[in-house]
C-alpha cells in the first residue's frame, strides 16, 4: 500500500514546518541534507558493481539508459545530457527516458507513469541488447513505468539496476542489482524530489563519472576528453593542457590548436614528443587511454636539482593504504626522520597521486629531521602495484627527474620483509593480516611464494576468512544448527545491531565489507584465547592451512627444513600472542623448526637496509 511506502512516511522533525522561519527552515533542510552522504555509503559495493558493469559494457559498445518517472526521470535524461559536453561521448552512449517523453521534462504528463505496457515500448524502441544496461530509477520503487521498462530490457538480455529509496521493493526484485537508498521520511512529505532526489542524483553522478573513468576520459582528475562546445569549456581545456605539460600559455595554446583542440591529443604529442597524427594512433592503439599511450612517460616533465647528501638514506614502504618513509644514516642506519603520506600504489590510485605521495613523504621526512631537501645516496623503495617493467619505468623515471637519489632499488613486499626480518635478506616471510601469504628467497637469491589468491581463492589463515568463518558459525549457532558460541552477541554488540537477523542488512546492504569484517577478527581470537570452542576450532583451523602454505613456500623452493630464519608481518601474527603461537607450533609439528624469528613492525626498515646495501654494494 502506498501508505506504507517509506517515502510517504512523516517526517516528526518537521511535523511543525508551517511554524517555522525561513532560516529555520533551511536549518532543518540542511541537517536532513548532511545524513545523505552516509546512505549512498551504504550502498558502496552496489554503486561499485554498478560502474564495473556499465564500464564492461560501454567497452563493448553498449548503452547506459536511465528510465524513471517525474523528478526520477529528470535526473536521468539530466544525467545522460550532462555527458556528452563533459566526456565527449556521443549522445547515444548514455539516454534518459522519463514518463511521458520530453513534454514531462517541463510539465506532469496524467498518468503516465501508472502504463508499465508504455515503459516497455520505449525501451522496445531503442532496440536493448545484452551489452546495454538499463537503470530503472523510482524512489518509490513501485513505479509501473519503469517496471514495465526494466522487465523488458531484462528479458532482452540487458543488465538491469534500480535506484530505489525503499527497501524490498518490485522494482527491486525486478533487477539485476539493486541500490536502495533509505533516506528516510522527508521534510515536505511524500516530496521525493528533496531527499530522495538528492541521494539519486549523487548516484547518478558516481555511475557515469566513474564508468568514464575506468573508459580512460580523464587522466589523473583533469577532464580531459571534454568537448571544448563554449568559451568556458574551451579555457578549461587550455588550462588542462598547461596544467599537464608546465607550458607557458602562449605555448599551451598553440599546441593545443595544432591538434585541433584535442585535450588528449596535445597530452601525448608534447609528452611524447610526437605529432598530433602520431599522438592520435597512440591513443587510439591505447583505447583512448593516455596512461597506456604514453607508456612510461609521466606529468612531471621537469628535472628538479638537488644537493648531494651521500651520507643519507631513504626507505619507503608504499601500498594502497599509506606510505611510510625513512630518512636514516647511510653509515649507521640510525633513523633520523620517520613521515607518513597517503596511498602510492599506481594501480589503484594512479600515477599522479601515487608520485605525489612519495615525494610529500620524503619532504616530510626530510622536515622531522629538520633537514633540507637533498639527492641522498641511496634510496630504497618497496612498493605495491609495480612489479611490471611499466611500474619500474615509472618510479625510476620519477626519481631521476626529481633527484631524488643517486641510486635507487625497487622492490616486493616480501624483500622489505626479509630485509628487515633477516640477518642476511634470505629465508621464508610470513604475512597474515587482511590476507594472507608465503614469501621465500634462497640464500642464492631466487624467490618464490605459496598462497596469496585472494579471499575468494585462499588467503587461509586470513583476519577476513577468519572474521567470516565466525559469522557463519555464529549465525548457525543463532538457528541452533551449530553448537552456541559467544560470537553471536559479540558480533551484535560489536557491529552495532539490535538482533542477528540484523547482520543481514548489515553486511549484504551496510558497511561491513570486505576489510570492516576482517577487522573483527581479533574479537574471534579473544574469544577462541578465553575458551569458546567455536573459535578456537575456526582459529585453530586457519592456522593450520596458514601453516601449510608457508611450509609448501619452504619445501617447494628446496630450503632447508630446519635453521631457515622467519620474518612475521600482519595484524594477525604481529598482534596476536595465540596466533603466533599456534602457528609456530603447527609449522614445528609439519617437520620445519625455524631459525631466528622476527616480527617485523616496521617494513620501511627493510628498505632502508635495501638502500644500504645497494650503496655499499658500489663502493
Amino acid at each position: 500500500m502506498l501508505d506504507r511506502l517509506e517515502t510517504e512516511a512523516r517526517n516528526p522533525a518537521s511535523d511543525r514546518l508551517d511554524e517555522l522561519t525561513s532560516v529555520e527552515i533551511v536549518e532543518l533542510m540542511n541537517r536532513e541534507d548532511a545524513t545523505l552522504a552516509g546512505v549512498v555509503a551504504t550502498q558502496k559495493t552496489a554503486i561499485a558493481q554498478a560502474i564495473d558493469a556499465i564500464a564492461e559494457r560501454m567497452a563493448r559498445g553498449g548503452r547506459l539508459i536511465y528510465c524513471g518517472a517525474g523528478t526520477s526521470g529528470r535526473l536521468g535524461v539530466l544525467d545522460a545530457s550532462e555527458c556528452p559536453p563533459t566526456f565527449q561521448s556521443p549522445p547515444s552512449q548514455v539516454i534518459g527516458l522519463i514518463a511521458g517523453g520530453e513534454t514531462a521534462m517541463f510539465r506532469a504528463v496524467e498518468g503516465a507513469e501508472d502504463s508499465p505496457e508504455r515503459g516497455a515500448a520505449d525501451i522496445r524502441n531503442l532496440i536493448p541488447k545484452p551489452n546495454d544496461i538499463v537503470c530503472g530509477i523510482a524512489s518509490s520503487g513501485r513505479t509501473p513505468y519503469v517496471i514495465g521498462a526494466v522487465r523488458y530490457a531484462r528479458a532482452a538480455g540487458s543488465f538491469t539496476v534500480a535506484i530505489v529509496c525503499t527497501t524490498n521493493s518490485e522494482l527491486s526484485k525486478a533487477v539485476d542489482l539493486p541500490v536502495e537508498l533509505i533516506v528516510g521520511p522527508e521534510v515536505l512529505t511524500g516530496s521525493t524530489r528533496l531527499k530522495a532526489g538528492t541521494a539519486t542524483k549523487m548516484v547518478l553522478n558516481m555511475l557515469t563519472t566513474g564508468a568514464m573513468v575506468r573508459l580512460g576520459k580523464t587522466y589523473g582528475n583533469l577532464m580531459v576528453d571534454l568537448k571544448a562546445s563554449n568559451q568556458k569549456l574551451i579555457e578549461r581545456a587550455k588550462r588542462i593542457v598547461q596544467t599537464v605539460t608546465a607550458l607557458p600559455a602562449p605555448e599551451a595554446n598553440a599546441l593545443l590548436d595544432r591538434c585541433q583542440g584535442e585535450v588528449k591529443t596535445a597530452i601525448v604529442a608534447h609528452l611524447s614528443g610526437v605529432g598530433p597524427d602520431t599522438a592520435r594512433e597512440r591513443l587510439a592503439g591505447a583505447q583512448g587511454r593516455i596512461r597506456s599511450a604514453l607508456g612510461a612517460i609521466t606529468v612531471s616533465v621537469s628535472n628538479t636539482h638537488r644537493p648531494v647528501r651521500s651520507d643519507l638514506v631513504i626507505g619507503i614502504d608504499g601500498g594502497g593504504t599509506s606510505t611510510r618513509t625513512l630518512l636514516a644514516s647511510a653509515a649507521t642506519g640510525e633513523i633520523l626522520g620517520r613521515a607518513e603520506a597517503g596511498p602510492s600504489n599506481i594501480q589503484s590510485v594512479g600515477v599522479e597521486t601515487a608520485l605525489r605521495a612519495l615525494d610529500d613523504s620524503i619532504d616530510h621526512a626530510f622536515a622531522a629531521a629538520n633537514l633540507p631537501r637533498a639527492s641522498v645516496g641511496a634510496i630504497g623503495l618497496g612498493l605495491a602495484g609495480v612489479d611490471r617493467q611499466e611500474g619500474l619505468d615509472i618510479i625510476h623515471g620519477w626519481a631521476e627527474r626529481r633527484s631524488v637519489a643517486e641510486r635507487v632499488r625497487v622492490a616486493n613486499d616480501a624483500t622489505l620483509l626479509l630485509a628487515a626480518g633477516t640477518p642476511d635478506g634470505w629465508g621464508l616471510a610470513v604475512i597474515a593480516g587482511t590476507g594472507s601469504i608465503a614469501f621465500v628467497q634462497t640464500p642464492d637469491g631466487k624467490v618464490g611464494r605459496c598462497g596469496g589468491w585472494g579471499y575468494t581463492l585462499g588467503d587461509e589463515g586470513s583476519a577476513y576468512v577468519i572474521a567470516h568463518r565466525a559469522l557463519r558459525a555464529a549465525c548457525r549457532a543463532h538457528d541452533r544448527v551449530e553448537p552456541p558460541t559467544v560470537l553471536l552477541d559479540r558480533f551484535v554488540d560489536r557491529m552495532n545491531v539490535s538482533s542477528p537477523p540484523e547482520l543481514i542488512p548489515a553486511v549484504y546492504r551496510g558497511p561491513w565489507d570486505r576489510a570492516a569484517i576482517a577487522g573483527l577478527a581479533p574479537l574471534v581470537l579473544d574469544a577462541a584465547d578465553a575458551g569458546d570452542a567455536v573459535a578456537r576450532r575456526i582459529v585453530e583451523d586457519e592456522v593450520e592451512q596458514f601453516a601449510r602454505t608457508a611450509y609448501g613456500a619452504v619445501v617447494n623452493h628446496d630450503l632447508p627444513k630446519a635453521g631457515v630464519p622467519v620474518a612475521l608481518a600482519g595484524g594477525l601474527l604481529l598482534n596476536s600472542d595465540l596466533y603466533r603461537e599456534l602457528f609456530l607450533n603447527r609449522l614445528e609439528k609439519l617437520g620445519f623448526v625455524p631459525g631466528i624469528v622476527t616480527p617485523v613492525h616496521e617494513p620501511a626498515v627493510g628498505a632502508v637496509v635495501l638502500a644500504r646495501r645497494s650503496l655499499n654494494a658500489t663502493k
